[in-house]
């Protein structure tokens, strides 16, 4: 990583915030009662953490999310990434991650040519959890096509169920609340090799988008898993993680497939112990003949 760029003063941020502090822990434990079969009685329980996370380019803010405070260097790349501020994490100067009183904030320095780009289109956006289309500014903008995806590679109906089964038993914050999504990258015969958990769906998959960047994994190898239902900004950053094939345990929405089928994205879902649905492009799954739909695109 780079030395942060020297910067005209206006766009400094200010340095007198403390920036010791320590990171919220991801979950807390919090009274409660409980009331069951008709017997009251009292404990806790423990709750996901939820914070703001400031994401900022060049001492500019650009952006407000409310997440888990995990991973938060991913999820400020995999942002970049996905709102396609930048196209690849070289094209980050700097990169640091700032606890404050307020919460956390994500500083990130970029080329003073992509600074200029993203001024030209910069938003206020301050959203609630996982909200994924906060400050769009035209129609047009929210349901833009995905990114073309031309990922080879044939999976096994089994190689699908095994990923899933896999992703379950990884969830360790999810685990301790049931309140958490996540996203994970699968590659049959590895394993699970990077996962991402936070109360946000998009936060857990831009997470993971940043930690695929980081580690450099040819994605175009293996299935991306979603402990969500489908949307289409669920398929847009899928199409930039790059993966072919898109297993979520929950339902797609139809503007969803529209966009998968466009993108070249294999959109399998409702993935139970038992099977799943194939929704676009089912040749990347080794069906049966009997089992193949000529009517899915």
């Amino acid at each position: 990583m780079t030395d942060m760029p020297d910067q005209p003063a206006a766009c400094a941020l200010p340095q007198d915030l403390p920036q010791d502090l320590p990171p919220p822990p991801p979950a807390r434990r919090v009274a409660r009662v409980q009331v069951r079969d008709g017997t009251v009685s009292s404990g806790e329980r423990s709750v996901p953490e939820e914070v703001p996370v400031a994401l900022t380019f060049n001492g500019t803010a650009h952006a407000v999310m409310m997440a888990s405070p995990t991973d938060i260097a991913d999820f400020a790349l995999g942002f970049a990434l996905t709102e396609g501020i930048v196209a690849s994490a070289a094209e980050i100067l700097s990169r640091e991650v700032i606890v404050v009183e307020e919460g956390i904030e994500a500083r990130m320095w970029i080329a003073e040519e992509k600074m200029k780009h993203l001024s030209a289109r910069r938003r206020a956006l301050a959203g609630p959890t996982g909200c994924g289309l906060c400050g769009v500014e035209s129609l047009v903008e929210a349901v833009k096509p995905a990114a073309l995806v031309d990922a080879a590679g044939l999976f096994s109906p089994a190689a699908v169920l095994d990923a899933m089964a896999a992703l379950g038993p990884l969830q360790s914050l999810n685990h301790e609340t049931r309140a958490v999504h996540a996203a994970a990258y699968f590659e049959p015969g590895r394993g699970v090799l990077a996962l991402a958990e936070d109360v946000g769906r998009h936060n857990a998959l831009d997470k993971l988008v940043g930690k695929a960047a980081e580690a450099g994994f040819d994605t175009s190898r293996g299935l991306l898993l979603l402990t969500s239902r489908v949307s289409i900004e669920m398929v847009q950053k899928a199409a930039v993680l790059g993966v072919g094939v898109i297993a979520a345990v929950s339902a797609p929405t139809s503007l969803a497939i529209r966009t998968a089928a466009a993108a070249g994205i294999t959109l399998c879902a409702i993935v139970r112990a038992d099977g799943f649905e194939v929704f676009t492009h089912p040749g990347r799954i080794a069906l049966i003949p009997s089992e193949r739909q000529d009517h899915v695109a």
